[in-house]
């Protein structure tokens, strides 16, 4: 079933009053042209030179050649601000270029990056993220182990780096200490749980097979082994010590029972910023949460025809619960998950050629999740590297097998490789012929994960699901995507308590509970992104209605994915803008 939400959603910066919208630029001379192709491309060499020096984790991250290895982002407040003004004055250049450029063009592509990036980040300054980054979703917890997993060694020159950057971590933590200190003195803290979450995370780090260790792991000379255990232990342990006894101490006895955003200083400021900076949408907390009613309602009908048809029952919720609970809707093992999944992505690979033209050369590998993450993982996409050294990862979760309901893992599987992030990330990276890096290394969830929630349903259409129990596993998983927009903003504007988030979920989606209590948990410490998945959802099954139903017998699904998918880090405005003239074009 299809909502066109154009009338929900205000597209911003993107609609075609805006100076982004090029919707009828005017003849420009082919010399004059060039000249604003060199002055966007330009900007966005700066911009980018400047966000890898900012972000040396980036180069790592995405494997990038010729970048450096040896250091963390300085996550000083000073050097916060001084981004900030930077931020301000790349804005300023973008206000005086050439406006009127032509949709799909490359300097397109450009501005419209930058403007949403640049836009979004100031807007999200209200939040003070830096003063209460305390969380077990997208902490430096999460970010700096697998950072370490992927640090290139075996060179001399990649273990001084080595070295050097695990030394960092000790300045980065004490100044993350620094940074919650003042936040705590300007009433800035963090929900109870949340706290205690990180800290268990923490003490994992501290154990002998904390993630951490693993340059020293990789590399097979002795001396580098040695010495950069020992800078672990006698340098980056101490550090996670301070931390810990910092956060037990102190951040702890103030951590905040409410959990809304709403109870930190200019927090309802902050929730409608960050629905933006996730979503790339201007969406009223209010529209949100009756759309999510309203898509739930939808997928309840669906899965009622479904429980019909296969499960002999019209109770859906009870239908829900069995599939939650019962042992022969479970896994036997840890490696039967593996298996179910691996089977799922091959099946997936054989037929991508019929639905796609533009196909991804690097793999995706399936893994488990490290043992310090296991208990708060529930499922997620790790980018391959651009010099082809390492494929895309897909962490699957598999702690407690015989609880783990068997029919969400197809979809999950769907989502997180192809034909969903992966094929969209690995895509992005191989891009290079055609669009500037920053499309590359920038990104949005209303696109990302818009992308790889529509994807689920197209699973469905290209026969990749293996039965009705897996059907249902998708729609629960759509139902856990429309919870979101209930959810989220039931937390964040109106009052709900975190066991009113976990009745709402349990009710309607086929989820394990462990899940449910970690994506809960999310929700509550990442405000606003969790309504990015259906919000772009949305948005691309309204494009694609648009488009078959003006083209006709010319509609071909490849086509459409292609256009997708080409120019990557696409607001959602952008992305809309994009598609109408292509189908105007094609007309």
């Amino acid at each position: 079933m299809e909502r066109r939400v154009t009338g929900f959603i205000r597209l911003g910066a993107f609609a075609c009053l805006t100076p982004l919208a090029g919707c009828a630029p005017s003849e420009v001379p082919e010399e004059a042209e060039q000249s604003v192709q060199e002055d966007y491309r330009h900007l966005a060499d700066e911009y980018l030179a400047a966000l890898m020096e900012r972000y040396p984790e980036k180069g790592t991250y995405y494997g990038i050649p010729g970048q450096a290895h040896d250091r963390l982002t300085d996550n000083s407040l000073a050097a916060i601000e001084t981004w900030q003004v930077k931020e301000d004055a790349w804005l300023a250049k973008l206000a005086e270029l050439d406006t009127t450029v032509r949709t799909g063009s490359p300097e397109w592509v450009i501005r419209g990056i930058l403007l949403e990036t640049l836009e979004s980040s100031r807007a999200m300054r209200v939040c003070r993220n830096e003063l209460w980054g305390v969380s077990e979703t997208a902490g430096w917890q999460v970010v700096v182990p697998y950072l370490a997993e992927i640090q290139p060694v075996g060179t001399d020159k990649a273990r001084r780096e080595a070295m050097a950057r695990a030394r960092d971590l000790v300045r980065y933590l004490d100044t993350e200490i620094a940074n919650l200190r003042e936040g705590l003195r300007l009433g800035y803290s963090v929900p109870k749980h949340n706290t205690a979450l990180v800290m268990g995370q923490i003490r994992g780090l501290l154990e002998l097979d904390s993630p951490l260790r693993s340059p020293a792991e990789r590399d097979d000379d002795a001396d580098f082994q040695h010495a950069f255990t020992k800078v672990v232990e006698r340098q980056v342990n101490p550090a996670l010590q301070r931390y810990l006894h910092f956060l037990e101490t102190e951040v702890e006895p103030a951590a905040r029972a409410a959990i809304a955003i709403a109870e930190i200083p200019s927090g309802a400021d902050c929730y409608r910023a960050a629905i933006r900076h996730h979503s790339t949408l201007e969406s009223p907390p209010q529209e949100i949460h009756d759309l999510g009613l309203e898509q739930m309602a939808m997928i309840q009908a669906e899965m009622r025809q479904i429980a019909e048809r296969s499960f002999d029952t019209e109770d859906v919720q009870g239908l829900l619960e069995r599939l939650r609970t019962a042992p022969e809707f479970a896994f036997s093992s840890r490696q039967e998950i593996l298996e179910h999944a691996q089977a799922a992505l091959d099946r997936a690979r054989k037929i991508m050629p019929d639905y796609f033209g533009l196909l991804p050369q690097a793999d995706v590998v399936i893994e488990p999740y490290p043992a310090y993450r296991e208990d708060s993982g529930t499922g997620e996409y790790q980018s391959p590297a651009e010099d082809g050294s390492r494929p895309g990862l897909y962490y699957i979760p598999v702690t407690d097998p015989e609880r783990r309901p068997r029919a969400i893992y197809e979809s999950l599987t769907f989502h997180e490789t192809i034909p969903g992030h992966h094929l969209q990330l690995a895509i992005a990276l191989e891009r290079g012929d055609r669009s500037h890096p920053i499309a590359r290394y920038l990104d949005n969830s209303g696109y990302s994960e818009g992308w790889a929630l529509y994807t689920e349903r197209l699973a469905d259409e290209m026969g990749l699901f293996s039965s009705d129990l897996d059907r249902m596993g998708m729609l629960g998983d759509q139902a856990a995507r429309a919870a979101r927009l209930v959810i989220d903003t039931g937390i964040h504007e109106f009052g709900w308590s975190r066991q009113q988030a976990l009745d709402y979920m349990t009710a309607h989606t086929t989820w394990a509970p462990q899940d449910i209590a970690a994506e809960i948990d999310r929700y509550i410490i990442w405000p606003g992104q969790a309504t990015a998945y259906m919000l772009g959802m949305l948005k691309i099954r309204e494009l694609r209605a648009q488009a078959e139903t003006a083209l006709g017998p010319r509609f071909r699904i490849q086509d459409f994915h292609d256009r997708i998918l080409e120019d990557p880090a696409m607001s959602l405005g952008m992305l809309e803008e994009k598609i109408e003239k292509w189908i105007a074009e094609a007309g």
